[in-house]
């Protein structure tokens, strides 16, 4: 815990030291005056946020409770214990802020992510300058040591880099010219010069941050009852405690001993254990998610997270690596190389993985002059034109739409049609291979609860089946466009709560019809990671079961922080209204028990 010295904590030292010279020091009047000042300084805050509220018209919270117990305590000559009071609670209250403070910091510490200036590189020098004022495809350089301020290309240069703020991967990675980095990431090495592939309001660590300081906006149905209880809850509670006095004293009872009672009874009914421990639950989830490379946007989400029936799979770069390779080239009329060359730059904009594995089978520098007319067909593929020559590349849908003959060609991989002048030109044919952690994945799920799993691909049936059958999939669709899989989503979410994990721009849609979407970071579109509720930043995909553990002991420290707090107070309750219970089990049912629930919300953090 950092920053344990502040005014906070010489404050309550102070008031304790002067509350024990009071303790031996019983001569009148130095002894009423030293627990005066004792009280005074350990209070003055608690008064000063009571003034606060009341200006707003929030008269009844726990600071107004505190005063009224022990401003009575004062009434009835109990002034160790009134002082007492006020210093367990202000305790109570440090330990409470600095267990925040703590659990903040997995979550905070991504704010230094961002940098506020860049060393811009011109015609003949180095320029440090705002990073406001820096535009795509600027140069600028990373000494070793500084963070990476924005997304970019390495041009030059061979460094390692630390991405652990970003990934929490604690090994370096090595990355060298034409290597893609993101703003966040630690050069330790060596020089690098990078060109900016977005601007500072663009930029991954922009983005993340965006996303964590708006992560608590979104609270959970518990989160907003526990507030709406507790205003209604605590006038409640001092209504209580007046007839507590009033009753018993209008039927010739003693009035000094039951307004000792109705003193014990409104410390017992203070709401602090509730109205801390339970935010406090779920803002420790979503720091521990953050610990895990998973960036939850709400803590709504893991509420949805508990309810979860369906996890629904895009398959590309999802479940399979998204890693291809071109394994056969079949021309008709032209040769492989001139195939090769036509594919090659027709998808020379595209950022797709099959796009990249032709580019990467080609080799040859491409002259994106001859290219015009590119147009990307939603799940389909691409049309462009090409030294005058009108060209269509992609599935077969594509063909069929086109009017083009073709043969449909029996792959276990990716098939890729060509035709030029709407003439059948061949086909191209490429691999993917299905990710180690995609078989993990199903057997961790299994062993959570009993989720229905779904593949849903714009891949022909053979494979998308094999794919299945070989992670233990239950089911899957093939063979569809975006507006498909939203439409199949929405039919499935009537089994009950559904996640969907996407990670290209195609897969936004059905991310925003999902009830939870999750965004594989690394890969993922900026689109796809603006749509989502979540976001895995080292794209393992085992996360989202890490994610469902981490909801779930959320969920239990929640339940059982609010049966606890309930029941200890209850128990105090009855106990102050036979006259059983003393102020100082009073202030255990409230400060003790805060502290209790608040250690057990920070257990969520541990490893």
């Amino acid at each position: 815990m950092q920053k344990i010295w502040n005014k906070d904590l010489i404050r309550i030292l102070i008031s304790i030291l002067l509350f024990i010279l009071a303790l031996f020091i019983k001569i009148s009047p130095y002894h009423l005056i030293l627990l005066i000042l004792s009280y005074i300084i350990i209070s003055y805050e608690i008064y000063w946020k009571a003034f606060k509220n009341i200006k707003k018209k929030e008269i009844f919270d726990e600071n107004f409770l505190m005063i009224l117990a022990t401003i009575g305590a004062f009434f009835i000559g109990s002034y160790e214990e009134a002082v007492m009071v006020m210093l367990l609670f202000e305790i109570g209250e440090y330990f409470s802020d600095l267990a925040v403070e703590n659990s903040k910091r997995s979550i905070t510490k991504l704010m230094d992510l961002r940098s506020d200036t860049v060393n811009l590189k011109t015609e003949d020098k180095i320029e440090v300058v705002d990073i406001k004022k820096v535009k795509e495809k600027d140069i600028f350089v990373v000494k070793p040591g500084e963070k990476i301020p924005l997304d970019g290309i390495i041009i030059d240069g061979k460094s390692s880099v630390d991405t652990s703020s970003l990934t929490g991967e604690s090994i370096p990675r090595t990355v060298r010219k034409e290597d893609q980095v993101l703003s966040g990431y630690v050069n330790k090495d060596s020089v690098l010069t990078i060109k900016a592939t977005s601007v500072y309001e663009t930029s991954t660590a922009t983005r993340i941050i965006e996303m964590i300081e708006n992560s608590n906006d979104k609270k959970t149905d518990t989160e907003k009852f526990i507030t709406k209880f507790a205003k209604i809850y605590t006038p409640v509670v001092v209504l209580g405690a007046i007839l507590l006095v009033i009753i018993p004293v209008l039927l010739g009872q003693e009035f000094e001993l039951w307004f000792q009672r109705s003193l014990v009874f409104l410390v017992t009914s203070c709401p602090c254990a509730l109205v801390i421990s339970v935010p406090l639950s779920y803002f420790c989830g979503i720091g521990k998610s953050s610990q895990e490379g998973i960036l939850i946007k709400g803590s709504t989400v893991l509420d949805q997270l508990n309810s979860l029936k369906t996890l629904v799979f895009d398959k590309t770069g999802t479940i399979t690596e998204g890693v291809f390779e071109v394994t056969k080239i079949t021309p008709i009329k032209l040769t492989e190389e001139e195939l090769l060359e036509i594919a090659a730059y027709s998808e020379v904009y595209s950022t797709h993985p099959i796009a990249k594995s032709i580019q990467k089978k080609y080799q040859k520098k491409i002259d994106e002059k001859k290219i015009t007319n590119y147009k990307e067909i939603s799940g389909m593929g691409i049309s462009c034109t090409y030294q005058n020559e009108k060209i269509l590349i992609g599935n077969k849908k594509l063909m069929d739409q086109e009017k083009i003959k073709v043969k449909e060609i029996d792959s276990m991989g990716t098939v890729i049609y060509l035709s030029k002048n709407k003439e059948y030109q061949g086909y191209i044919e490429i691999s993917d291979k299905v990710k180690k952690n995609s078989y993990r994945l199903t057997e961790e799920l299994k062993a959570l609860g009993d989720y229905h799993t779904i593949i849903l691909s714009g891949d022909n049936e053979q494979i998308v089946k094999k794919v299945a059958k070989d992670v233990k999939i239950d089911d899957y669709y093939s063979s569809l466009l975006p507006i498909d899989k939203v439409e199949k989503i929405k039919e499935l979410k009537k089994e009950g709560t559904l996640l969907f994990v996407g990670d290209g721009i195609n897969d936004a849609p059905a991310m925003k019809t999902a009830d939870i979407g999750v965004a594989m970071g690394g890969i993922g579109s900026d689109a796809t990671i603006e749509a989502s509720n979540m976001v895995l930043m080292r794209d393992n995909i085992v996360k989202i079961a890490e994610a469902i553990k981490i909801a779930k002991k959320t969920q239990n420290k929640v339940r059982f922080n609010i049966s606890f707090a309930l029941s200890v107070k209850f128990v105090i309750l009855l106990l102050g209204i036979f006259g059983i219970s003393t102020i100082w089990m009073a202030v255990f049912a409230d400060v003790g028990v805060t502290f209790l629930a608040i250690l057990n919300a920070l257990l969520i953090m541990r490893k």
